[in-house]
């Protein structure tokens, strides 16, 4: 009795969901940290201030999720809405891999971190339900374990590519316009895995 039947894998809707869900997580995770990492080492921030720029982001993450994302998922489906959201996700990260070293918040984080966010909420529900409602129903709750894994590898690999990338280019005793430049590279690396993660959902 595996904790995970293999042939659960091959399940064309969940496989696909949950590439859909590692390649947000590699996406968005990503975003994050180097979005704070952008705040305190380039534009001077505090530890708290730079947390607390993130909070309108957060807040529209639940708003979206909460309120807005089971209508449409209701209206449009979930392909179009995963695809949707990807796609609006990759926009934001690729507005945001426009940051300055003499940036400021108000015009190269905020309204960019919005549109990532809202692209997020809009993906991350509906790939989620696919994946639990692709399994059998005895064995939801192990494709609920699943996509929730294939969220965290993601999150964990997509990091540590776009952190080598960022060394690489940044160098040992880089200068805020190094880091800029790497930062800019992570926020366009992650706006690619989104959208590959777009056009995985839309193939399959």
């Amino acid at each position: 009795n595996p904790l995970l039947r293999l042939g659960l894998l091959r399940t064309p809707l969940l496989a696909a969901a949950n590439g859909a869900q590692l390649l947000l997580g590699a996406a968005w995770v990503s975003m994050w940290f180097f979005l704070n990492l952008y705040l305190q080492q380039v534009l001077g921030a505090s530890a708290f201030a730079a947390g607390a720029a993130l909070l309108p982001m957060t807040g529209l993450v639940v708003l979206v999720m909460v309120a807005l994302a089971p209508r449409l998922l209701a209206r449009f489906g979930a392909r179009s809405m995963i695809v949707s959201g990807l796609l609006i996700l990759a926009g934001g990260l690729l507005w945001l891999s426009f940051v300055r070293p003499d940036g400021n918040y108000a015009a190269d984080v905020l309204p960019a971190s919005l549109l990532a966010a809202l692209g997020m909420s809009l993906a991350f529900v509906p790939s989620l339900g696919t994946a639990i409602n692709a399994a059998p129903p005895m064995e939801t709750g192990v494709a609920s374990g699943l996509v929730s894994t294939s969220y965290q590898i993601g999150s964990a690999l997509g990091l540590a590519v776009l952190t080598a990338i960022v060394y690489g280019i940044s160098g040992t005793a880089p200068t805020a316009v190094d880091l800029t430049r790497g930062y800019s590279a992570a926020f366009l690396g992650a706006a690619i895995l989104a959208l590959v993660g777009a056009i995985v959902t839309a193939i399959w």
